[in-house]
């Protein structure tokens, strides 16, 4: 079995390590993983734990907004509403314990970071 201080040791060197496409995909991955555990909490009645994954899913939206560059990709802003659209909504299924809304909104967000994953893993352009 491995120890915790090994598994995060082995996790602060992959993030150390990896690429800018890889940590873009990497915070996708774990902004479906909170919304997907939020969502299951809430559908089982625990709140708590919940708000806090969703909380979690927030703040990495406002991490992936605040890192695009609206001067270098013309895509930046229709990304930007979007990222303010999920804020929004997440904000909103927070507050009212509403897994189903959590839903809709992680719908929406794994085909965009498949799309990350997919543009991450080709070649880079020369």
């Amino acid at each position: 079995m491995t120890s915790p201080a090994l598994r995060n040791r082995y996790l602060n060197d992959s993030i150390a390590t990896a690429s800018p496409g890889r940590l873009l995909v990497m915070l996708y991955d774990r902004l479906v993983l909170d919304m997907a555990q939020g969502e299951e909490a809430l559908r089982a009645g625990d709140r708590t734990t919940g708000a806090d994954r969703l909380m979690h899913a927030q703040e990495i939206i406002i991490e992936l907004r605040s890192t695009l560059d609206m001067e270098v990709w013309s895509g930046a802003a229709g990304l930007a509403a979007l990222y303010a659209y999920w804020l929004s909504e997440l904000i909103g299924a927070n507050v009212t314990g509403d897994a189903e809304r959590a839903r809709l909104v992680r719908e929406q967000i794994e085909p965009v970071r498949d799309a990350w994953r997919e543009a991450a893993a080709q070649p880079a352009a020369h």
